[in-house]
């Protein structure tokens, strides 16, 4: 396949569509909510306004704000364990091979094991003097990162790491030009995915993916970032935001139809 024929479709704008694994707090979700209302304030003042070094410092801002709320996420959650030890209820005891299968999946314990780590990394810049390439080219995008993760779970990956963030069931990431945006904190590549599992069977799944054979193409041709490497033991954190998860509502009197 021609990579100059057939070019990647670009989902820079957009939620990814499967979400690679725990929920954001509220506090992340607020602070998320706060970033795009004023940064389309500010964009939408007119061609003056449209300031990229306004929108890398709101960026900044907005990740210390999350991160502050994400430490008294923490300091809350720390205090209700300890309430929850001291309460004097007997609650039957559940099977300690479930509970470990389900804390793993949830990312609330760490985990260490065998497994691969894959890295990705923008093209260089001097790639542009190559016949028909655009500067898009040459940038990491949302799903390059989409499918690699989707297929290490394919793979049978047992846990994952983006960036060294715990990745579960219900993270979600987005990327807008080259940087990353995941659990209210941003990233710059190179992305580096780490994930516990057969190291074999996650490389093969690698190789089987269309979206990855499509990415590797890119590899070849402008010299876009690509590393696999197994290793016999990573050791992957919990995942420190909060588990809860929640869902919308239709207001009370809304007609659905």
């Amino acid at each position: 396949m021609d990579p100059r024929v057939v070019r990647r479709f670009r989902l820079l704008g957009r939620r990814a569509p499967d979400r690679a694994r725990p929920a954001v707090t509220v506090g992340v979700v607020a602070a998320l909510a706060g970033l795009m209302f004023t940064a389309s304030a500010q964009l939408s003042g007119g061609s003056d306004a449209r300031h990229p070094s306004d929108l890398a410092e709101l960026v900044q801002a907005e990740s210390r704000r999350v991160d502050d709320l994400t430490a008294q996420v923490t300091t809350l959650q720390s205090q209700v364990t300890r309430l929850s030890q001291a309460a004097s209820v007997d609650i039957p005891a559940a099977d300690p091979d479930l509970v470990r299968r389900e804390s793993v999946a949830a990312g609330s314990v760490p985990v260490s094991g065998p497994g691969l780590t894959v890295q990705l990394d923008d093209a260089p810049a001097s790639s542009l003097s190559i016949p028909g390439v655009r500067a898009d080219d040459l940038v990491v995008h949302q799903q390059d990162l989409q499918h690699v993760i989707n297929a290490l779970w394919a793979g049978g990956a047992e846990a994952m790491t983006l960036q060294g963030e715990r990745v579960t069931a219900t993270s979600a990431f987005r990327c807008s030009g080259n940087i990353l945006l995941l659990h209210g904190k941003v990233f710059s590549p190179p992305y580096v995915v780490e994930a516990i599992g057969d190291p074999a069977a996650m490389r093969a799944a690698l190789d089987a993916s269309p979206g990855v054979r499509t990415y590797r193409d890119y590899v070849d041709w402008v010299a876009l970032g690509w590393n696999v490497r197994a290793s016999d033991e990573l050791a992957l954190p919990a995942y420190t935001g909060s588990t809860e998860l929640r869902f919308a509502q239709v207001p009370a009197g809304t007609e659905v139809r």
